[in-house]
């Protein structure tokens, strides 16, 4: 559930629910989709949330892909361990668990965003070591906070050690310090002590690592991080909880000493992109030694601007002569004779190959752009989305060949682009770098790029469909009931005057589905992945690389007299979330 789902759509529901019911309604429901391969690619190629390696680091002997953990208090029952595994997370805290079970009343105060908390909920161990278990794969620390008297905690130690990289303990679990190192000695893991900010760390007591919570704000938290700091040893580590609303807060924890932090209840309000535009934020704040430039990036831009000049070529000759003398001699007929049999076949195939010259060129200035200002620059999800979208495009060839009809042009085009596609695929295999934003704030021009970000989201899925469905339509009826109304034929009487006639026609509407197929591939992962404050190349990308194809599939029909509405629903449809899309992203893509 991205941010662009979640805060348009979802969230308004949700809080219509009864809190305790919508947390495990989708708590269950993401860690469903987490259960297989499938739903954790899923879940991947949606946010594409593996953080930078910039932001890894050790800490009391454990290895954090990023400093970014999950508070417990999100998750008590333990219900959404799966699916928070792969949401851009570096560690999670489990519990508190208990030996029985403690059920919760809280009260949320959306306008407010704030969520009272009456009495905390704690999960019962057997329950806790079921989840545990149920895990197929742990690919992440979990950090296990233990709550009970000291023989308590030795029974909870003992049951889920083997599922902990750490243990959470409160201070007054113990009665000295004696029996805390005899404690530790004997868990033989990192021990970390709880301690909220009106607190004081006891100095006979050696922890592996404080967990300081805080609820009030971000600033009350860094000056107790401060004292502690100035009170004990810097190197021990310390973990913050709570007062993350954004990405700012992180960064201002992050920088004023603590080694991690858990996002409490601020993530609920905040949405489920927190940590990954945290990681982000943060990996920008890493300086790079030296500009990175992937090599080869010059190989797929010179792919998409050789698919935009075909795409010229092709809407020279849609708008001219339509039919070429390759076309005549495989039909056996001269494009006269079509004409004087039914002026409207000609017209209809112009159609054809002009909206597919129209998304050719559309496509050619997103390849352009992604290898100019992505690849070029290193960045993974840019190579990945230009690898996708090309390779699908290229698998249309079986689409040519299985209509009876392959004319010599387009294998001609093919043989050009392939080499260019794999010299750029070959020599780009350093651009594995990670994005870094610069968006710190829950601004008002970050909200309405949401709304933005899911109109293009809904854009780049409906054209790749569309390119689906327009190529099974081809592979099997060619024609729709309002295409035979516009020519006032059936097929039959089309193949009584020419049995080769439909399967040219069917060899464009294969060239059409397969590039809009690849055009929507492109739209989507662009929209998926690219979106960043500041990003102007990514609103660029989509306003002009949008107008060949909408030009094309909407205005050529108005010259041929196509206009039926049913027909053109789908691209009056398109046209909308474009223009919403682009209208709702500029202030965000544009803000400095």
């Amino acid at each position: 559930m991205p941010d662009w789902s979640y805060h348009p759509i979802f969230k308004p529901i949700l809080q219509k629910l009864p809190p305790s019911f919508s947390r495990e309604f989708i708590h269950r429901g993401m860690s469903m989709i987490s259960s297989s391969r499938i739903g954790e690619g899923l879940i991947e190629f949606l946010g594409h949330l593996e953080p930078s390696s910039k932001l890894a680091k050790n800490v009391f002997g454990v290895h954090f892909s990023t400093p970014v953990g999950l508070s417990g208090r999100i998750d008590p029952q333990l219900s959404g361990m799966k699916a928070f595994q792969n949401l851009g997370f570096g560690f999670i805290e489990i519990g508190p668990v208990s030996i029985r079970e403690s059920s919760e009343e809280l009260y949320v105060d959306p306008k407010q965003e704030k969520i009272h908390r009456l009495t905390d909920a704690s999960a019962e161990l057997t329950a806790a070591k079921e989840q545990l278990l149920s895990l197929k794969k742990k690919k992440i620390p979990f950090l296990i906070n233990v709550e009970g008297t000291y023989q308590e905690a030795i029974q909870i130690c003992e049951a889920l050690l083997p599922f902990s990289d750490g243990f959470i303990l409160g201070s007054h679990t113990f009665q000295s310090a004696s029996q805390f190192n005899q404690f530790k000695y004997e868990l033989n893991k990192p021990i970390i002590l709880s301690i909220s900010q009106d607190d004081t760390l006891r100095l006979d007591y050696r922890p592996d690592g404080v967990l300081l919570t805080g609820n009030e704000s971000p600033e009350k938290l860094i000056h107790k991080l401060a004292a502690l700091r100035k009170l004990y040893s810097e190197d021990l580590p310390i973990i913050t909880t709570g007062c993350v609303k954004e990405p700012s807060d992180a960064i201002k924890l992050l920088e004023s000493g603590a080694s991690l932090i858990l996002l409490g209840d601020e993530y609920i309000f905040t949405g489920p992109g927190l940590p990954k535009r945290i990681n982000e934020a943060y990996t920008s704040t890493f300086k790079m030694v030296e500009p990175v430039e992937a090599e080869g990036w010059r190989w797929y831009w010179l792919f998409g601007f050789a698919i935009a000049i075909a795409g010229f070529i092709a809407l020279f000759f849609s708008m001219t002569s339509v039919i070429l003398p390759y076309d005549e001699r495989f039909l056996g007929i001269f494009r006269k004779d079509i004409i004087y049999f039914n002026p409207a076949i000609l017209y209809f195939m112009a159609h054809d190959r002009m909206t597919l010259s129209g998304t050719m060129i559309s496509g050619g200035i997103i390849y352009m752009q992604l290898a100019r200002h992505g690849i070029r620059n290193g960045l993974h999800w840019a190579r990945k989305a230009v690898n996708i979208a090309g390779t699908i495009g290229f698998l249309g060839i079986v689409l040519f060949i299985g209509y009876g009809y392959f004319d010599w042009l387009h294998g001609l085009f093919w043989l050009i682009l392939l080499p260019l596609f794999i010299l750029g695929y070959a020599k780009t295999r350093t651009a594995n770098a990670s994005p870094a934003s610069s968006n710190l704030s829950n601004s008002p021009q970050w909200k309405l790029s949401l709304f933005g970000q899911l109109c293009f989201v809904i854009l780049g899925f409906s054209l790749a469909i569309g390119g689906m469905v327009i190529s099974v339509i081809g592979a099997s009826h060619v024609f729709v009931p309002t295409d035979l109304a516009y020519l006032c034929l059936t097929p039959e009487a089309l193949n009584e005057f020419n049995d080769r006639l439909i399967p040219v026609i069917a060899h464009d509407r294969a060239g059409f589905g397969s590039a809009l197929l690849s055009v929507g591939l492109l739209v989507l992962m662009l929209a998926l992945w690219g979106i960043r404050e500041g990003e102007r190349w990514v609103w660029w990308t989509f306003t002009i690389g949008a107008i060949p194809a909408f030009a094309s599939g909407i205005i050529t029909h108005f010259f041929i007299n196509y206009t039926d509405f049913i027909h053109l629903l789908p691209a009056y449809f398109a046209l909308l979330l474009y223009v919403i899309g682009v209208i709702a992203t500029a202030p965000f893509l544009f803000k400095k």
